[in-house]
């Protein structure tokens, strides 16, 4: 018996054995016409396949690069798409650089220092209060989520100021959100009356 893991592996798995068949005759085939008209062939085959990417303006010439990849690069044949190069697929994109940038706090995140940052910059009053208290709420979320407790709110409050290197405070008297409270949801349909012919089944 003839199993799939003896076989040879298949280039692109996607589109089958049979079309890595189709692709194989097609490098077979001597005259250069008969492989193109081959090759039209399997494209059609190749694009009845996945018929929801039809619409993408691109589609065909994708087809096309996958045929030629297909052929291991062996098809030779004219087409209104220049083939790839075996550089251009198998080349690997270049790293992407990594900010390197040391977090006092990991579970409070970057965010929270620039914020910071921010509210140290901003000048004495209400809005200060307000942006900072903002702050002190989002950093008692990102601990309970870490951390699955409750947390005091002065252990927040004192995390403000290590942060801000002591350049921020919370307002005197501020009382943070209780993020493990649960949110009362309250009906937003009016109750039905009972109409004429109402049930009550009990």
């Amino acid at each position: 018996m003839d199993y799939n893991t003896q076989r040879e592996k298949l280039v692109l798995p996607e589109y089958g054995r049979n079309v890595q068949k189709m692709v194989d005759h097609a490098i077979s085939l001597k005259e250069r016409e008969e492989r193109k008209k081959a090759a039209e062939t399997i494209i059609q085959v190749m694009s009845s396949m996945h018929p929801h990417l039809k619409d993408n303006r691109d589609f065909k010439h994708k087809l096309w690069d996958h045929l030629h990849i297909i052929s291991d690069f062996k098809l030779d044949i004219d087409t209104t798409f220049e083939p790839p190069t075996i550089d251009k697929v198998t080349s690997k994109p270049s790293a992407m650089p990594y900010p390197n940038r040391d977090i006092k706090f990991m579970h409070y995140g970057k965010i929270v220092e620039l914020m910071s940052e921010k509210a140290i910059a901003m000048e004495d009053g209400e809005q200060k209060d307000l942006f900072v208290k903002f702050i002190a709420n989002h950093m008692k979320l990102s601990y309970i989520t870490w951390n699955k407790d409750a947390v005091p709110d002065m252990v927040i409050f004192k995390a403000v100021e290590n942060l801000s290197g002591r350049k921020l405070k919370v307002k005197e008297g501020t009382v943070l959100y209780d993020h493990k409270e649960p949110i009362k949801q309250q009906a937003t349909h009016p109750k039905r009356k009972k109409g004429k012919y109402h049930k009550n089944y009990r």
